[in-house]
């Protein structure tokens, strides 16, 4: 039975889960090791003092936090009162913070104090008189700070709220109920608010429990930030649909996360290339117990074959699967874990069923097979509409309900999505059309190649070309000039770098994406100084 037909709610699975698994471990957070039990009862303290701090069904309450125990019972308090939880991504600033909060409506706001340098409640706090709408702030910390609340006195509140008032509201609520409020990443303009339904997510937990293969004991270590999809959704929710433990993680430290997986027998680590590039070339891994590695999870960015080789040869993971999704729609495609080294790492995968998708080109025309266009979404899992922004949403989704996601892509004749890169990303050479994530692809080939990424950069006969920015492999030797020739023997002339510029790091925004435009800025201010 699909999930969504099974529970109303995420509140009602996990639950289910709660009392069926009882003094199973739910979470490892340092030192502490509340069960499955625990979970529930302190979710449902939270529920209680948001009921008596008058929170409705369909409000808005947001975590600015990082991952960590308070938070996951914060969210799940928050679903089981009815409201939309709001996360926050810890690497925001002020303004950015602002400008969530706003949009949201939020009226509650779970927070700590200082993390990553920033005394987040201060800085909540600091914003009170620019967001009248926000009612409480309440630290997730032991010490109130420059909050309203900390979580124990906070959770006093509900201490009037019995269980009959609780149920009654958990069992008020539906599937179509708004569950969470994700914003976008703020590449293409100001972060857009997504609203996605308890069934919408309940549906979606089913093919990322069945493809991992995930089961109840499984230890999952979870270094992606629950703010995000692939934290929150594919990790946490994932965990409780299964009986999986959850082992969250504030900040990656690779030592930190070599002796976790050797002391608790973690089988699960979801991560970015770049995690599993990190672990990989760690030079004391070999010092550690990761036999308990058994399931791989990643995305969002163009792997090298040999990247996954390595991962499952010696890393050790059974299991390793690939996916593409966006904040609007959620997981679209994913690989399937028998699939061979190469279609693991080049391509996303297969649709996922109950959706739809099409390759189309700038008339809507689909496209053959092998033949780039946008990729279009439709089906169950895309949003109803960017929240309070009807211009967004009718630029977004057509009359047809097909999502635009920005995204080219190409399919091939088996049904495997690839992504080449994004529309607005692309540029013209010459007549042709290059698309950046394809050639940092071919790059990524070379052996001395870590991370890269291409912008076009002005060119007065061709109007672009490719420029590279390539941190290269620790301990290689790279010239630009020898990458430029080998790129010539890879990939078609049009689409070889004609400036290759080696970095130590590329510039990132708050989600973690490579921030293009600073890139073309410098590809730009690099032809006005020639």
């Amino acid at each position: 039975m699909r999930d969504d037909l099974r529970w109303a709610t995420i509140p009602e699975m996990v639950t289910e889960t709660a009392r069926r698994l009882g003094a199973a471990e739910a979470v490892i957070d340092g030192d502490r090791r509340p069960s499955y039990a625990e979970l529930l009862r302190d979710f449902r303290r939270v529920t209680a003092a948001l009921l008596a701090a008058g929170i409705q069904r369909g409000q808005r309450v947001a975590i600015w936090a990082p991952n960590r125990y308070e938070w996951l019972v914060a969210a799940l308090g928050i679903l089981g009162a009815g409201a939309a939880m709001v996360p926050v991504n810890t690497r925001f600033k002020r303004g950015e913070v602002r400008h969530i909060l706003e949009r949201s409506g939020a009226r509650v706001a779970f927070t700590v104090g200082e993390f990553l340098g920033t005394d987040y409640a201060a800085t909540l706090s600091g914003l009170r008189p620019e967001l009248p709408q926000l009612d409480l702030v309440v630290s997730l910390d032991r010490e109130t700070g420059a909050a309203d609340h900390s979580l124990e006195s906070f959770l006093q509140l509900g201490a009037s709220v019995g269980d009959v008032e609780i149920d009654a509201r958990m069992d008020s609520l539906r599937g179509d109920d708004i569950a969470d409020v994700m914003f976008t990443s703020g590449t293409t303009g100001a972060p857009k608010g997504v609203p996605m339904t308890h069934a919408q997510n309940l549906r979606q937990l089913a093919f990322a429990f069945e493809l991992a293969g995930l089961q109840e004991g499984d230890r999952y270590l979870i270094v992606n930030p629950f703010f995000h999809m692939f934290g929150y959704k594919a990790g946490c929710l994932t965990c409780l649909r299964s009986g999986a433990t959850i082992i969250p993680k504030a900040v990656l430290d690779v030592d930190d996360v070599f002796r976790t997986v050797e002391a608790e027998s973690v089988s699960a680590l979801p991560g970015p290339p770049t995690l599993y590039q990190t672990l990989l070339d760690h030079p004391d891994r070999g010092r550690f117990d990761l036999s308990s590695l058994r399931m791989a999870s990643t995305g969002g960015a163009d792997i090298p074959p040999d990247l996954i080789r390595r991962v499952r040869e010696e890393l050790g993971f059974e299991v390793i699967t690939t996916g593409y999704g966006l904040t609007e729609a959620a997981s679209v495609s994913s690989n399937t874990p028998d699939e061979d080294f190469t279609t693991t790492a080049t391509t996303v995968g297969r649709l996922l069923e109950g959706l739809e998708l099409r390759i189309a080109d700038e008339a809507g025309i689909d496209q053959p097979p092998g033949a780039p266009g946008e990729v279009l979404v439709r089906g169950y899992s895309v949003m109803q509409g960017y929240l309070d922004d009807p211009e967004a949403t009718a630029q977004a989704i057509d009359a047809d309900g097909w999502l635009h996601t920005g995204d080219v892509g190409t399919l091939d004749e088996k049904g495997y999505l690839r992504i080449v890169g994004r529309k607005k990303d692309m540029f013209i050479v010459g007549g042709f059309n290059a698309y950046p994530a394809e050639i940092e692809s071919l790059l990524l080939g070379h052996p001395a190649v870590e991370r890269v990424a291409v912008v076009g950069m002005p060119d007065r006969r061709l109007g672009e070309v490719a420029m590279a920015f390539v941190v290269p492999a620790p301990g290689m030797d790279l010239r630009p000039e020898e990458l430029i020739a080998w790129a010539r023997d890879a990939m078609a002339n049009y689409k070889v770098p004609r400036a290759v510029e080696l970095v130590e790091d590329l510039p990132l925004n708050a989600s973690g994406k490579v921030q293009k435009e600073v890139l073309r800025a410098r590809a730009a201010e690099r032809v006005r100084e020639s």
